[in-house]
């Protein structure tokens, strides 16, 4: 093919499309037979989160491109039309083979196990009345039936909640005809109910209450018949807007706007497959949404609120064995001692990798510095940290202990926004200094520094890491973090900590790499000098890993460097624009993609560099928004052992792996890569 590829097909995939190309291969864990029985409903369910996700904010984005210029072509190639047409698809046809898979195999295999969704038609007597007096003490009193007419406008219906419409006939005490309600379900009424073995007659029998509604929701239109009772819920534009020149203080006008959250614009509608066409056109009509916007399902329309099952049925034998990750040395053996913490650290820089080895240590690093008479200030930043957070807990001891304490709370975290505000309020309860970082700049980086006074002299302690201070999260993604002293690394740090909660020009770093301003520009200079190199003849080599490659910029020194020559390794976890392995293009360039047990999550840059082989950990995705409208660090891996660690961890098992691994083809569609030899799991290499 000539090289003149990009001017006869489009250079970029499309975003969209390369989502949905992601969410396929998180479907096919739940299509593995090998993948234990709660583990494959688990993704089944995951899937379903992430399509929310995808409508409430792709697709809300993609929506307003329409409305604006529907015709005028991306970069992609697409015009939003197209792109739209293409994306509505892809998304029924998954969602179709979705939920083929939960009915075909997972839930008839479940029940052989014991496991039992207890269908309404296969209810005993026994059963009934239980159900019955469930939904007459738990359920009735819970609901609020509206009866559709001049009187009784269409409810405000919340996003994503779950809902029914009901057909009705006859007349009822005041003499009006009786034709449509509407039930909603409140948030409060648990979505699975558990029967007594004694009464379902297996070990895990439970009803949805999708299926206790519908039964009985004649109880709630005494005298009326009800011709049929259908659930149905629609999917809102989630994105936040705050007009940043206008306000004077970001959290209350934050607190405003996620009021509105839930009743933005409908994107998607999803209803029972037997809704009869004339409720799903009145549906269709009061969201003002097309046909093509709405998806008939075979099952409940909330399915990731099946991830319930996941967690409450005590199975060992049908879940991922269990794992602990191990706390590495030294810091297995430095228990409650301060000292010994900060003495281990000072003598060189220690790796973490998550979830393969324990978050405790950066537990302990800030438990440490809270308690030690000699530190006298702490700096965070958080992004997400969750509800109950430890670590949260450990900057509020530290502030009452009179530290210090220093944090930069991103308000603007996606879906994270009301406990960011809760932590920040909190935070200023006992003392801490409280900045919202950047407005118009989401501080992303992901950074911890600790000042202690030792001989005189402050000294300065930090890590940095890919992923959230989150616990939880810390247990189920893979993340890199680097516990330091390095006085130019930390010095760097102190100075972009100040930047964020002061005023002042972009600071001059010696170490760091940061976003909007040094970060991108290095990535360009760096896979420049490889094109380089490979141009001479000289040995060039490229391996990045991170959740998405978007940026178009990057994308285009990265078909320059493989036209000349260099030998490019991607390990993109999600969205990925660009065509991998193209004659005249990207031949060099492969694109992998690895779906496990885990979430890959770590953002790795290596540049081989004339033998000294660069490499940064990171919290940047290659997104224009992680390039230019975040605040975003790149540190780099300075001790040549722990250098050597990170390449092996990063990318010479991943580029081994043939259990997980997919390659991306040039059409953006992906392929499993085929075992040849000894199977090799990235996932479980790092386990064991």
């Amino acid at each position: 093919m000539s090289s003149d590829y990009s001017s006869v097909t489009p250079r970029l995939l499309n975003r969209e499309l390369s989502l949905l190309k992601f969410n396929e291969r998180v479907l096919a864990m739940a299509e593995y037979p090998d993948t234990p029985l709660l583990e494959r409903l688990r993704y089944l369910c995951i899937v379903s989160s992430n399509l929310d996700e995808f409508f409430e904010i792709r697709i809300s984005s993609l929506k307003e491109q329409l409305a604006q210029h529907a015709n005028i072509p991306a970069e992609d190639g697409f015009t939003p039309a197209e792109a739209f047409e293409q994306v509505q698809e892809a998304t029924h046809a998954l969602i179709e083979r979705q939920h083929y898979l939960l009915n075909e195999e997972v839930l008839p295999l479940l029940a052989l196990e014991g496991i039992v969704l207890l269908d309404p038609e296969d209810w005993d007597e026994a059963q009934l009345e239980w159900a019955r007096s469930v939904f007459r003490s738990e359920v009735i009193p819970m609901l609020t039936p509206i009866g559709l007419d001049p009187a009784h406008p269409f409810p405000r219906v919340y996003n994503k909640s779950l809902n029914f419409m009901v057909a009705l006939a006859g007349v009822d005490a005041f003499g009006r005809r009786a034709s449509i309600a509407v039930v909603q379900a409140p948030r409060a009424l648990p979505r699975l109910m558990l029967v007594p073995p004694e009464i379902s007659g297996v070990e895990h029998g439970y009803i949805i209450l999708t299926s206790l509604i519908s039964h009985f929701v004649a109880e709630l239109f005494p005298g009326l018949e009800v011709k049929g009772c259908y659930q149905w819920r629609v999917t809102r534009n989630s994105d936040l807007f705050v007009d940043e020149e206008e306000i004077t203080n970001l959290r209350l006008a934050l607190q405003g706007e996620l009021s509105q959250r839930n009743f933005g614009a409908a994107v998607r509608l999803e209803i029972d497959h037997e809704m009869p066409a004339h409720l799903e056109r009145y549906l269709q009509k009061e969201f003002a949404l097309q046909p093509h916007d709405t998806y008939r399902v075979d099952g409940p329309v909330n399915l990731s609120r099946l991830m319930q099952l996941c967690n409450a049925v005590n199975r060992p034998d049908l879940l991922f064995p269990d794992y602990r990750p191990q706390v590495p040395a030294p810091f297995d053996m430095i228990g409650d001692d301060p000292q010994a913490m900060f003495d281990a650290i000072a003598e060189r820089d220690r790796l973490l990798h998550h979830p393969y080895q324990s978050f405790e240590p950066v537990l302990a690093f800030l438990s440490a510095a809270s308690k030690d008479p000699s530190v006298v200030a702490i700096k965070q930043t958080i992004y997400r940290t969750g509800e109950d957070s430890e670590l949260m807990s450990l900057l509020l001891s530290a502030a009452r202990a009179g530290k210090e304490v220093t944090v930069i709370v991103e308000l603007m975290a996606r879906f994270d926004e009301q406990t960011n505000i809760g932590w920040a309020a909190k935070l200023e309860e006992v003392g801490a200094h409280v900045s919202y970082g950047v407005v118009g700049h989401k501080t992303h980086a992901k950074m911890a520094l600790v000042l202690r006074r030792e001989g005189g002299r402050i000294r300065r302690y930090g890590h940095l890491g890919t992923g959230n201070y989150h616990s939880r999260t810390a247990r189920q993604y893979t993340d890199f973090g680097l516990l330091t002293a390095d006085p130019a690394i930390c010095a760097d740090m102190d100075k972009v900590f100040s930047l964020l909660t002061g005023l002042g020009a972009r600071p001059s770093l010696k170490a760091l790499l940061q976003a909007p301003f040094t970060l991108h520009d290095t990535m360009v200079e760096l896979i420049r000098n490889e094109a380089q190199a490979a141009s001479e003849g000289k040995k060039a080599r490229i391996m990045a890993k991170m959740n998405s490659l978007l940026e178009p910029i990057i994308i285009d020194e990265l078909y320059k460097a493989s036209q000349a020559g260099v030998r490019i390794d991607l390990i993109v976890r999600g969205a990925c624009a660009l065509r991998a392995g193209v004659p005249g293009l990207s031949a060099n360039i492969r694109v992998r993609s690895i779906v496990g047990r885990f979430l890959e999550h770590s953002r790795v840059f290596y540049f081989y560099a004339g033998g000294e082989e660069k490499v940064y950990l990171s919290s940047a995705d290659w997104m224009d928004r992680n390039f230019f409208r975040r605040v975003e660090l790149g540190c780099p891996v300075k001790d040549p052992a722990l250098k050597k660690r990170v390449i092996k961890e990063a990318f010479m098992y991943a580029l081994r792996d043939n259990q997980l691994a997919w390659r991306a083809l040039p059409n953006g569609d992906y392929v499993k890569v085929r075992a040849r030899g000894k199977p090799f799991n990235i996932q479980k290499q790092l386990m064991e």
